[in-house]
């Protein structure tokens, strides 16, 4: 309220001078005793009203700090239409009727002798319906312009992902409702940009994108792809004999290289399990070549671990086939996992892979399924007849190892 209060001093300021101008022309008669009263009482007004719009301006730091905690504008509200009008009836039409007054006023001898000389005071008119107009029409403009560019520039702002990004809200009227609807829903999108990268922290950012673009259809489907199962060894005897910081750190170490090598290989990590991990190539996003894919992470995982020093033994199991890729679970609460005999086969190559040399084994069928520039990579091994299962299978290892 603090620019009404004062644009009401001021134009209280006037209404005493014009009081006073017309305690010194007292004798002047009841002709120019109204003239003068007249004037006096639109020049209140005008500069009251200019007085508004200035301070609306400068005012502008201590408005965004007073409006900081406010919500709701309806018992402040003051509309910009009715400002907009205001000014254009101040400094165009009041100007105008003036005119049109004195040309009637010298026409018919009212309030003004006939034939008596106007020029000079429609002259001053016009001057303060074209100065005072664009003045007053500049801030009440600018007033509206002011906060609707630094909302558009927030905008941009947002687009580019920079959700810090605020509207200072400083106007009571419906450009303040602006300012805090803009504020919201940049608060709304900050929230919702924290969930989904933190939804796709937890189930990977190809599952999250996939169920933010699918939505309530997400369900699953068969599919070929290639499974990696990594798993540490002597894991349970590391957490007997180290602190918990120092087992959390060699797991994140381990977890980060896992991370790494899978993704630059277009691998999707489905879980950690404890110390293990659980790497899928061909769901939920389809790649080139799978088979090959999976190998050739297999083999860049092993020689990113084999040169961590301080790396605990692993085992590391590869095996490529058909699986179900999909959601498990109730509607309320389910998890993206993949289920089919391949995922069981790799974890237990994994384990089978901690008693070799090389600790990485692959099934002899997936290294040959692969393409001909990745098989050249893999020998194969013995029959071996894997637990929890019926048939041998068939081992292939990596021929660089030593």
């Amino acid at each position: 309220m603090l620019p009404f209060r004062l644009a009401q001093v001021q134009g209280a300021v006037w209404v005493v001078v014009g009081i006073g101008l017309l305690a010194l022309h007292y004798d002047a008669g009841p002709e120019v005793l109204s003239l003068i009263g007249i004037c006096m009482a639109v020049v209140a007004v005008a500069g009251g009203f200019m007085n508004f719009l200035l301070l609306q301006r400068l005012l502008r730091p201590v408005f965004v700090v007073a409006l900081a905690d406010v919500t709701d504008l309806r018992r402040r509200r003051h509309r910009v239409g009715v400002r907009l009008l205001v000014t254009w009836g101040l400094y165009s039409a009041i100007p105008l009727v003036a005119i049109a007054a004195l040309v009637l006023g010298n026409r018919f001898g009212w309030l003004i002798p006939s034939g008596a000389t106007i020029t000079t005071a429609v002259l001053i008119l016009a001057g303060v319906g074209i100065f005072g107009g664009l003045r007053g029409m500049t801030l009440a403009a600018r007033s509206v312009a002011d906060p609707l560019r630094e909302v558009t520039d927030g905008m941009g702002h947002v687009g580019a992902g920079r959700y810090e990004v605020r509207a200072p809200v400083y106007d009571s009227s419906e450009i303040g409702y602006l300012q805090i609807g803009f504020n919201d829903m940049v608060a709304g999108l900050a929230e919702r940009e924290r969930l989904r990268d933190l939804f796709g922290r937890h189930v990977g950012r190809d599952v999250a994108q996939h169920a933010l673009q699918q939505g309530q259809d997400f369900t699953g489907r068969l599919c070929d792809a290639g499974v990696v199962f990594i798993d540490l060894s002597g894991s349970t005897a590391l957490a007997a004999t180290s602190s918990p910081d120092r087992v959390a750190a060699i797991l994140n170490a381990f977890f980060r290289i896992v991370v790494g090598v899978i993704g630059e290989y277009g691998g999707y990590i489905n879980k950690f399990e404890g110390d293990a991990a659980l790497a899928i190539f061909g769901a939920p996003l389809t790649l080139g070549d799978p088979c090959a894919q999976a190998l050739g992470a297999s083999r860049a995982l092993r020689k990113a671990l084999t040169a961590e020093r301080d790396m605990p033994d692993f085992g590391i199991g590869v095996t490529y086939g058909r699986v179900f890729a999909g959601n498990i679970g109730a509607e309320d609460r389910y998890e993206y996992t993949v289920i089919g005999d391949p995922v069981n086969e790799a974890a237990r190559l994994s384990d089978l892979a901690k008693s070799k040399a090389g600790r990485l084994l692959a099934s002899a069928v997936t290294a040959s399924r692969s393409g001909p520039d990745e098989a050249t990579h893999w020998q194969t091994g013995e029959d071996v007849v894997l637990r929890g299962r019926h048939h041998p299978t068939t081992l292939a290892e990596p021929n660089d190892i030593a």
